[in-house]
């Protein structure tokens, strides 16, 4: 297991999918809320308008325009590094080479997923260090205990992205195809759009986290929260059980 984990590791490691999904999440959306700081201290009226809570120079209103654009950004790049740790291996080929391999295929599923969530840690630990220093580089002072507890939420919102990303993993086994998987990808970012839009609120899995982020813990309950955590869950199970019935007529 620790030789598929470590196998794992140096594909997405020397990947330039897996740089430019990090540099995506992390810098687009410190660019991002840089961008949005910029424009509302220059007084635009519509981004003011569009922004809501985000308009306001406070730690408040840059953690708040944080969450937003994390909620849609983190799943975008999480599913997309996905696609390409599963998908690549039915486009590129490679998965006739793991059938011959001493590890079963279940734990190279495994590892996999495994993987991807200790980036996702990564992830999460370097969007959240550089929100506090884009705060305090425009001098909102040292976080207070709300500041801190909101960091912490747009930090757990990160893993809890990664997560709900998961069924990439499984579309793109099921499917044997790295479009398949993107397309899912981008189904799930419309999915939960929609979904708040529609009023399903914290009742959506896809949409919990993001208005747990935003609305500083009020926006979903521990039940809701829940089910976004069951998400991963049961789809790891279908992504391992998937694996273990490959087979190399399809």
């Amino acid at each position: 297991m620790r030789a598929a984990i470590r196998a794992e590791a140096l594909k997405l490691t020397h990947s330039l999918v897996g740089l430019i999904a990090t540099l995506a999440i992390v810098a687009g959306v410190i660019a991002l809320l840089g961008g949005i700081t910029a424009g509302v201290a220059a007084g635009n009226p519509e981004l003011v308008a569009k922004v809501g809570p985000a308009a306001v120079p406070t730690w408040g209103g840059l953690l708040a325009g944080a969450a937003q654009i994390t909620a849609v950004a983190a799943i975008l790049g999480f599913g997309i590094v996905l696609a390409w740790m599963f998908g690549r291996e039915f486009a590129e080929g490679t998965i006739t080479g793991l059938f011959a391999l001493p590890v079963s295929r279940t734990r190279i599923a495994l590892a996999k997923l495994i993987v991807y969530l200790l980036w996702a840690v990564v992830v999460g630990i370097a969007l959240t260090a550089g929100v506090l220093v884009l705060g305090v580089a425009l001098g909102y002072g040292l976080p207070g205990i709300d500041t801190r507890a909101a960091l912490g939420r747009l930090f757990a919102l990160v893993l809890l992205s990664a997560g709900l990303a998961v069924p990439v993993a499984w579309v793109a086994t099921l499917s044997r195809s790295l479009l398949a998987a993107v397309g899912a990808t981008v189904a799930l970012v419309v999915l939960a759009q929609v979904g708040a839009l529609a009023g399903a609120g914290g009742w959506l899995p896809l949409a919990a986290p993001a208005l747990w982020a935003m609305s500083n813990g009020a926006g979903a309950t521990s039940m809701q929260l829940a089910l976004a955590v069951l998400v991963p869950g049961v789809f790891t199970v279908a992504v391992c059980a998937s694996w273990s019935r490959l087979q190399l007529d399809r």
